[in-house]
């Protein structure tokens, strides 16, 4: 009995010693690739407030508050809609801009966001001294 305990004993660290390096070998074969998956993932934007938006110009960064007046500008070329965070024109805070090429895809903001705490997604640009986030595809607002 005793020596069938021994071979037993030997044999589990046999394989112990036979699955390990190809545990090893795997671990070096997987690692590069999540890390490579990883790195195709779009980093996480920070989430700010609107009042803190202009702290971050350069930044892509979520931006969240109470959209406090809209406009669409019809008459203009690019006929973009303004959507104004914190006060309404002329005192915003920081404002997410669509312009009319996109403006089918998001319906009327100006009219059934005001009042609405929403956030956008975007690179934060410097427009005349205060802070925007330009608004390409829905998937860049939440609400």
């Amino acid at each position: 009995m005793r020596s069938m305990r021994l071979s037993q004993g030997s044999r589990a660290a046999g394989r112990r010693r036979l699955f390990a390096p190809a545990a090893r070998v795997a671990g070096a074969v997987v690692g590069p690739a999540l890390l490579a998956l990883l790195a195709a993932i779009p980093a996480r934007a920070e989430q700010l407030a609107a009042e803190d938006a202009a702290k971050h110009i350069g930044e892509t960064a979520t931006v969240c508050g109470v959209v406090a007046g809209g406009k669409y500008n019809a008459a203009s070329h690019a006929q973009p809609t303004f959507l104004d965070f914190g006060k309404p024109y002329p005192d915003q805070v920081f404002t997410a801009v669509i312009f009319g090429s996109d403006r089918s895809k998001f319906g009327t903001p100006e009219t059934t966001l005001r009042g609405r705490r929403i956030c956008v997604t975007g690179k934060l640009q410097d427009r005349g001294g205060l802070p925007e986030i330009i608004l390409t595809d829905p998937k860049q607002l939440s609400q």
